[in-house]
């Protein structure tokens, strides 16, 4: 099919790149020209673990290409992907503003039918928002003339990619939902994903909408209930880590996102949960169990300084070495990331920072001041009055901790993502404290 994606972040690249290569022909389409040059170069803007290969690959067999221009891409496509920023206002509604751009950049283009498909993380009613969009750019463009209506659909096809496993998830899916009007625009959509062999669920847009961030905001209140449960652990001298484990065994529960830490970040739960408590404001309902959800995960960080602050007494001019800047590991991404508030808190009380990331020093540059990055985590340790573990990459499980000891001034270690054996850590000589294992 011919398909084009509106929209080449992080959720449009790899959606636009994965379908070229389940066999679709797929242009992407940005208005960012700098973008839309390195792309053409074959040179992606984002780091996401085996989207290059694919990029390469797809260009080669001519099933991928890039435009800047929305109107051309449309009028070719028979399907068209809104993945768009959807970022959060001030008070939590999700700004719409590219969304509605798209579908009206999508419309001045169209002359036979489409199917319109939000990909963007979107508030229920959104679909109904395009749709009326669509059909009053359709109205001021054919109004004067004799023309036949167009025809099109909306559809609502939410994302469940998560960065740094993006190819392997668009390639393996749990499920593929899809929210249509019209068995027509059904039947387009489960050609489209047909390769996938994958299950799908078929229902309204409203509840596609719904689906999307109901699970975002679960996996949220997930990350905070453990985070919540290592704080009650510090207090009464239990292991988060064992209290986890024998909640995650249990099959009604599972172990995935119940794992204590310095918070959540990146660019969809905050979002999606802002989001979501906004919605239901709207639609007088007070679902103040996420607005907990969302003070659990600001307060960790708070409560991770505090624990920094009370073990090394005075930090003005103290040096502090941050391994970790992404909000998780395999992404370069720095939206929402916890070491964002850390970092500056640490400034603000005279800390000097030392940080490395393996893949987010670029984006780390852009909006730290006065941080020296290193080349690795032993120059990070380097006269380092403590070390702070951000994100757990692979690459920081394997350092030679002995190593460390010898460069560092004090050999003391805050584990915000509980990477290291505890016990481990003292017997080589650190003072070790991570999140729910310290009164044990």
């Amino acid at each position: 099919m011919n398909i084009a994606i509106i929209g080449s972040g992080y959720v449009g690249l790899v959606t636009g790149i994965c379908l070229a290569d389940i066999g679709h022909k797929v242009v992407c389409v940005d208005n960012d020209i700098s973008k839309i040059k390195k792309l053409k170069n074959l040179e992606l803007p984002i780091y996401e673990p085996g989207l290059e290969d694919l990029l390469k690959r797809n260009v080669k067999k001519k099933r991928l290409s890039f435009s800047s221009s929305v109107t051309d891409a449309s009028k070719k496509a028979e399907v068209i992907f809104i993945a768009v920023g959807t970022p959060s206002k001030k008070n939590g509604d999700a700004d719409l503003t590219y969304v509605e751009g798209a579908a009206r950049d999508i419309a001045k283009g169209m002359d036979s039918y489409k199917v319109i498909v939000e990909k963007s993380t979107v508030p229920a009613h959104t679909g109904k928002e395009i749709k009326r969009a669509i059909r009053l750019v359709l109205h001021q463009k054919h109004k004067n003339k004799r023309v036949k209506n167009i025809d099109f659909d909306v559809a609502s096809n939410p994302e469940f990619l998560r960065e740094g496993s993006a190819v392997t998830d668009f390639m393996n899916p749990d499920r593929i939902v899809v929210g249509v009007e019209t068995k027509k625009a059904e039947k387009i959509l489960r050609e489209v994903y047909k390769p996938l062999k994958a299950r799908l669920i078929i229902t309204d847009i409203n509840s596609a909408e719904i689906i999307k961030h109901a699970s975002n905001s679960f996996l949220a209140t997930k990350i905070s209930f453990a985070n919540a449960i290592s704080q009650i652990c510090d207090k009464v001298g239990a292991d988060v880590l064992k209290v986890v484990e024998g909640m995650g065994l249990d099959k009604r529960i599972g172990r995935d996102f119940l794992s204590a830490g310095v918070g959540y970040g990146g660019s969809c739960f905050p979002k999606d949960v802002d989001a979501f408590v906004r919605l239901s404001e709207k639609v007088g309902y007070d679902f103040s169990l996420l607005r907990e959800v969302r003070c659990i995960n600001e307060s960790q960080k708070k409560a991770f300084l505090k624990l920094i602050e009370s073990h090394m007494w005075i930090l003005k001019n103290k040096t502090v070495g941050v391994l970790g800047l992404a909000f998780k590991p395999n992404t370069d991404d720095m939206r929402s990331a916890p070491s964002f508030d850390i970092i500056k808190s640490l400034q603000k009380e005279g800390a000097k920072i030392k940080a490395y990331d393996p893949q987010a020093m670029g984006n780390s540059k852009k909006i730290f001041s006065g941080v020296k990055f290193c080349k690795d985590a032993y120059d990070v340790a380097k006269s380092a009055d403590c070390l702070v573990v951000l994100t757990e990459w692979d690459e920081f499980s394997k350092i030679n901790f002995r190593k460390i000891r010898q460069l560092m001034n004090n050999p003391l270690v805050f584990d915000g993502r509980n990477m290291y054996d505890r016990q481990e850590m003292k017997k080589l000589g650190f003072e070790y404290y991570g999140i729910g294992i310290n009164s044990i």
